[in-house]
């Protein structure tokens, strides 16, 4: 090749893309290649030792520094690669697709566009980047090149009949756990490769697979990224993985990355997933086109690439954050999502602890704290507190060796079962990360060895416990019921609700859902669940059934009084058996079963919804005078003006005031038709007195369809407040129901017009006789009719020493004028939620 030449080799995986890098590195006088994952990087170290000897070679990565003096060859994980190349020979980049990655496709970018060779330079990744490839670096050659073997699909396959040197691919630690006790009690043993095993462990888990000792490995999909293996098969125990913001289905190329692995050199390989509800889990399967792109090696290019300022200012932290957020200028470019460094160091610049940070020197030390990698997994706020505790003591120099071997000795601690020493791993990688670095820690090649040699025992724990953790007799019952028949196993649900497989507790039933002994660790919990699920269908089945057949033997209002609607939901004691959903154009109660309900025979399953259905009709029949209202609309009869008010007053869950109601464009001879279907126009409200009943409001309030405080006995009088139940008035330091303050209103006007002729300027006595006996103070009724337009004029009291009945207080109508204000738009009778609630009932 030309000095100075850029090449781009690109393609899938077993195109020899990695060898043909290490070596033309080894063709040079010097080299550095960057990798995506540390054990990539330590694989290739090992083999570029062998061709150079251990002085020439040097492997830095987050955690691991081994430096010999006047190295030449560097292989390192992409963070730890110098931006413009280090004035090396040769520089490549392995797996430069990942440049589209969310949080670390800013460092792939940077080094694709900065990370340079004098002689020679080689990008490496997937043919999906070539087009980036021409926008971003047009000098580069682009080199295709074709898979050394074929790559087919086999379809779903059971682990007692995976083919010999497969490799399984789970995207949780637990998945892993499960699948290789598994396999370990079905076809002797399997490796396990995962990120948090220490290096030195997961080689030798990785010699056990190659020497032959193991026919399977079971691995993350760390897998993907280049570690070479003579895996012949590649079997996917899931499809859906958690990418750091949701949980996701593949991508085909990332599908094909994976399996990929399969087929070694000219060897053909093949891939497909693992049946059998591994874990827990649905057994996934690959649609038609996605094992097409597969086989065929066609995928969708990539489109953008994410970047971020490489070289920021840090004059103040301010322009640090500034020039981290803003936006590439390339169209090719865009900017990366907010990684877990500049969260921290946003999280920070508001503590006080910001405000002593001046100079661009401390303010790129702070940046650097923050740059330490999350491990632990336990979020920003909790990274960003183990931050700004390691700044204070980082603040002053350096953190002192006595200090830190303190903290790596407090993580050297086997005992622990596999969450405590998983924990402990993620804790002291964050240890390690901290000794390599240069300017923080005293002694710092004696810290990272001992932090190195405490990860190298805990990951050993670690292994051994997995293998010790499923030797018992539970353990052996279970592994049958993952078998080719798991229905032989005997199991039985003891009145109490505990499931026992031949004596053995494995759970719980609580309702239709099994819950896992609580005695069970983490790690066996989802191979507990497998195992229940595939033999307590039947069971649960009779239970259901049973369940659904007290549900019709009740009375139509009745029902087994732990059958409850709540919030949307139909429940059983504290289970979720469905949710209730009214849709529109539907004709009966659309009914959304739980995943417990929906995992039941299908006959026990349609027996038990079909209760459930006619169950929830009966408690429908209450919303009647609702579903009358709304098919009122629809009424020929009903002109624009009436359709607007009975929108409004379904709207309204049956009742509005008089000034949301518009009712100043409705004819009065549309007053009738209402009333007939049960509207009663009041003074200040406009009402449906059926719906003002407990049972209508407490089922709207149960349907979750009236989210307004509820008075589930609908008492006339209760305590006034600001939020007020739904179908009351305020009146004073109380609030009335709106049917009763009608009443009272109309008892008020009745008087008003008897006395009409008889009394001199309009003034008559009004008996408060009524307000009070339904339970109004007499101040509370004068300020409710006063909303009515009723004044009172108190009477003088009698004179000091006079006898007789007091005078009477004297009142009178005076109504406010107020501008008649607009209706708020009705609603579309199809878009309201109570359009399939009418068609239902009917």
């Amino acid at each position: 090749m030309n000095d100075h030449a850029i090449t781009a080799v690109l393609g899938p995986t077993n195109t020899g893309k990695t060898h043909l890098a290490i070596e033309r590195m080894c063709g040079h006088s010097s080299g550095a290649i960057g990798f995506p994952l540390r054990l990539l990087a330590r694989e290739v170290y090992d083999r570029v030792c062998a061709l150079k000897g251990e002085a020439n070679v040097a492997l830095i990565t987050g955690e691991q520094r081994i430096e010999p003096a006047g190295a030449k060859y560097l292989c390192c994980t992409v963070e730890a690669m110098p931006r413009d190349g280090g004035n090396r020979a040769f520089v490549a980049l392995d797996e430069a697709q990942l440049a589209a990655d969310r949080e670390r496709g800013h460092l792939f970018t940077d080094r694709l566009l900065n990370a340079r060779g004098r002689e020679e330079t080689m990008l490496l990744g997937a043919a999906t980047l070539a087009p980036l490839v021409r926008q971003l670096v047009p000098e580069a050659e682009i080199t295709q090149r074709p898979r050394f073997s074929t790559l087919k699909h086999i379809g779903p396959r059971k682990l007692s009949r995976l083919p010999p040197r497969s490799a399984i691919v789970a995207f949780s630690s637990e998945q892993v756990y499960a699948v290789a006790e598994m396999l370990r009690r079905f076809r002797g043993g399997a490796a396990v490769v995962m990120g948090a095993l220490s290096p030195e462990t997961r080689n030798k888990q990785v010699a056990l697979f190659q020497n032959g000792e193991v026919d399977y490995i079971v691995a993350t999909d760390a897998i993907g990224m280049g570690l070479n293996l003579d895996v012949t098969h590649v079997a996917f125990a899931g499809l859906t993985k958690f990418d750091g913001v949701r949980t996701r289905r593949l991508v085909p190329a990332e599908m094909a990355q994976i399996a990929g692995r399969a087929g070694r050199h000219q060897r053909d390989g093949t891939f497909g997933t693992l049946s059998g509800g591994v874990s827990g889990a649905a057994s996934p399967e690959f649609s038609e086109e996605e094992i097409y792109a597969i086989e065929e090696h066609r995928f969708a290019p990539l489109t953008k690439l994410f970047w971020r300022e490489p070289e920021p200012r840090f004059d103040t932290i301010a322009a640090l954050i500034a020039d981290l957020e803003t936006p590439p200028a390339h169209e090719a470019l865009r900017l990366a999502p907010e990684a877990i460094d500049l969260a921290t160091l946003k999280r920070l610049a508001d503590e006080p602890l910001a405000a002593q940070i001046r100079g661009a020197g401390q303010v790129r030390r702070f940046w650097e704290a923050c740059s330490l990698p999350d491990f632990r997994q336990r979020g920003p706020d909790v990274h960003a507190r183990f931050v700004a505790r390691l700044w204070e003591d980082l603040r002053g120099g350096y953190l002192g060796a006595d200090f830190v071997a303190a903290r790596i000795s407090e993580l050297d601690n086997m005992a622990g079962d596999i969450d405590t020493l998983q924990g402990r791993i993620a804790a002291i990688r964050s240890w390690a990360y901290i000794c390599q670095r240069p300017d923080w820690v005293l002694a710092r090649d004696e810290m990272a060895a001992r932090a190195r040699a405490v990860e190298a025992r805990l990951s050993d724990a670690l292994h051994a416990r997995l293998t010790e953790r499923f030797v018992n007799r539970r353990t052996a019952l279970l592994m049958k019921s993952l078998g080719e028949d798991p229905a032989m196993l005997p199991i039985a649900i003891d009145t109490d609700g505990t499931v026992r497989v031949e004596e053995e507790p494995i759970g719980r039933v609580e309702g239709l859902r099994f819950v896992v002994d609580h005695a069970a660790g983490h790690a066996d919990r989802k191979m507990l669940l497998a195992a229940a699920e595939k033999a307590l269908p039947r069971l649960l089945g009779e239970r259901a059934e049973e369940l659904a057949k007290a549900l019709s033997q009740e009375a139509p209002a009745g029902g087994p009084t732990d059958v409850t609607l709540a919030r949307g939901e139909v429940r059983w004691g504290e289970q979720v058996l469905a949710k209730v959903a009214i849709r529109d154009g539907s004709v009966s109660p659309a009914l959304e079963p739980s995943r417990e309900v929906g995992a039941l025979p299908p006959s026990s399953r349609t027996a038990l919804l079909t209760a459930l259905e006619r169950w929830l009709e009966a408690r429908l029949a209450v919303l009647e005078p609702l579903a009358k209202l709304q098919q009122a609309a629809r009424d020929p009869e009903a002109g624009s003006e009436a359709r607007a008010l009975l929108l409004t007053l379904v709207a309204g869950h049956g009742f509005v005031s008089r000034e949301q109601a518009g009712i100043e464009h409705l004819p009065k001879e549309m007053r009738p038709f209402l009333r007939r279907i049960g509207v009663t126009f009041g003074a200040l409200d406009i009402f449906a007195p059926a719906l003002l009943k407990p049972a209508p409001r407490q089922l709207l309030a149960a349907l979750g369809l009236d989210r307004r405080p509820l008075e589930p006995a609908m008492l006339p009088v209760i305590a006034g407040g600001r939020k007020l139940p739904a179908g009351y008035r305020p009146a004073g330091s109380q609030a009335i129901r709106v049917d009763l303050a009608e009443k009272i209103f109309r008892a008020a006007h009745e008087t008003r017009a008897k006395a009409q002729g008889t009394e001199r300027r309009g003034k008559f006595v009004l008996d408060l006789a009524l307000p009070v006996s339904i339970g109004l103070e007499q101040a509370n009724a004068e300020r409710l009719l006063g909303q009515a337009g009723f004044r009172v004029e108190h009477a003088r009291p009698l004179a000091e020493g006079a006898f007789g009945p007091p005078r009477p207080h004297r009142w009178s109508w005076r109504p406010a004028r107020r501008k008649p204000e607009r209706a708020p738009p009705a609603q579309p009778v199809e878009g309201n939620a109570f359009a399939g609630l009418a068609k239902l009932m009917r």
